[in-house]
């Protein structure tokens, strides 16, 4: 009886433009995340240069925050349903803005790594907060719709806004710089979320599993490297044992989970096929895209020479075709069908990954800014759509780790697709052939390679960067077509596994 009670209660709270007003809170926690993703490929050049991280090391600076992330969105969602998802965000957002300065003012790989890491902790706790305290917001489907498409749009203008800001401080100050821009939206979101926000919470939700929190974070944390390694150096004993460790702490929680009375994540709704289909598609459309946007930035200033500022205004289409798609996303799943349109915006992702397979050093903006065009249309369409799939398939109560398991597909993605195209781009690029002199710098990485050749005489510079460049276009051309495999491969699935689904 209390649990159907404590869910009126809060609608009751948050009545008329109120709940409106809550929701600009929520997409500033949205809009925090967004931003450091983005700028964090646009400083990497920079990053390479100044702190000199190894090739393996500029991929774990990349992924490090997914792998983290991934591990524990689960437990923190759950952790915001069991002491408030209020509690949980506005301590994460403090949190995210503190870590922020410790990486701005990094000095070596292996802090870099660190904080990233730490900051990864602190994000776990923003996401599925906000999602669940919309689930609780808004009780109308049409309403949750929109919000939804709100959210999902403040995300994709955060991926606008972060290499455009990120840009001109790059051109004005340090790369520090760009994680300091996470503070001033952090003190508003604090600031303002105690006093708009309303508390929400599971009114019976049994104590925390800890030792759930632990198989959750080792079983990530270990499949995902053990994937990574393999990628990027083939298997041996340390990755296979790294593997099997984290796929045997994932069964342990999964068995766990069925026997707790009030687990950290009910399993059961897997047994859905529209919310399995739903957290499928989101991680299979994320891994196929996730290292085209890594490597884009340094494509753009490495490759064709764009200052940093241009090379944030030139990734804007993505961003303004799913801000555009998000918010009528609901109307048209509605009007159609969900599977259609979530079949739809994967396919036209895949097929603009596959055209991009075309790119050379010289390629015109035309042909990239459409592609990119296409490539955030589609996205905004399935990702808000199959976010709403999932929110709406769980009892309010269940929201934190419902949204949990839909920003771990997320994140998750991200990891692996980092690792596995990431790696791709890597082992391609490594093996071309310099002129004699080439510094094993060079061989590294891009960023690497240029700066390697400032200090060579003008004919071997232009020969080595030709050679670097060529080499990168090439590997950016295969992890294309791999993302382009992936995302068709998805539209396949999601048309049979959200079939009579409707929001």
């Amino acid at each position: 009886m209390t649990s159907t009670l404590r869910p009126a209660h809060v609608a009751e709270t948050v009545k008329g433009p109120g709940r409106w007003l809550a929701l600009g809170v929520l997409v500033l926690a949205v809009l925090l995340v967004a931003v450091d993703a983005t700028v964090l490929g646009l400083a990497t050049p920079y990053i390479s240069e100044d702190l000199k991280p190894s090739g393996t090391q500029l991929l774990w600076i990349g992924d490090v925050y997914s792998f983290v992330i991934a591990g524990l969105l689960v437990s923190m969602g759950s952790l915001g349903d069991r002491v408030g998802r209020k509690r949980v965000l506005l301590g994460g957002a403090t949190a995210f803005g503190a870590i922020s300065v410790l990486n701005a003012y990094a000095t070596t790989p292996e802090t870099m790594i660190l904080a990233r890491a730490l900051l990864g902790v602190a994000g776990a706790t923003l996401m599925p907060a906000t999602l669940a305290l919309i689930r609780n917001l808004f009780h109308d489907p049409r309403e949750r719709s929109l919000a939804v498409g709100i959210w999902g749009a403040t995300a994709s203008a955060g991926t606008a806004v972060g290499p455009i800001a990120g840009g001109f401080l790059l051109e004005h100050f340090w790369w520090g710089s760009v994680f300091l821009i996470n503070l001033p939206v952090m003190a508003v979101l604090v600031l303002v979320g105690s006093r708009l926000l309303p508390e929400s919470r599971n009114p019976d939700p049994g104590p925390w599993d800890l030792a759930g929190v632990l198989l959750s974070l080792v079983g990530m944390i270990g499949v995902v490297y053990a994937v990574k390694e393999a990628a990027a150096h083939g298997f041996g004993w340390t990755v296979l044992g790294t593997g099997l460790l984290g796929a045997a702490a994932l069964y342990w929680f999964v068995r766990r989970q069925l026997t707790l009375p009030a687990p950290l994540l009910d399993v059961r709704l897997f047994s859905s096929r529209g919310f399995s289909g739903a957290v499928l598609a989101d991680l299979l459309t994320v891994l196929g895209m996730s290292g085209l946007v890594f490597f884009l930035s340094q494509y753009l200033q490495l490759v064709q020479g764009r200052r940093p500022f241009e090379a944030g205004l030139a990734e804007l289409p993505a961003a303004v075709g799913a801000v555009a798609a998000g918010l009528v996303a609901g109307r048209a799943a509605r009007r159609f069908s969900v599977r259609a349109v979530v079949c739809g915006g994967l396919a036209a992702v895949g097929l603009a990954l596959a055209v991009l397979t075309t790119l050379s050093a010289s390629t015109g903006y035309p042909l990239l800014g459409a592609a990119l065009l296409v490539v955030g249309v589609g996205a905004g369409f399935s990702f808000t759509v199959t976010a709403d799939v999932i929110l709406a398939g769980v009892p309010k109560e269940q929201a934190g780790a419902a949204s949990a398991v839909s920003e771990t597909a997320y994140e998750l993605g991200a990891a692996l697709g980092i690792a596995l195209l990431g790696s791709i781009v890597t082992a391609a690029y490594r093996d071309f052939t310099g002129p004699s002199g080439t510094p094993a710098q060079a061989h590294e990485s891009l960023g690497g390679a240029v700066q390697a050749a400032a200090g060579l005489p003008a004919d071997t510079a232009d020969a080595l960067l030709a050679a670097a460049r060529d080499s990168f276009v090439h590997g950016l051309h295969l992890a294309s077509g791999a993302g382009a495999v992936v995302l068709l491969t998805a539209a396949g699935a999601a048309w049979f596994l959200l079939k009579g689904q409707r929001l």
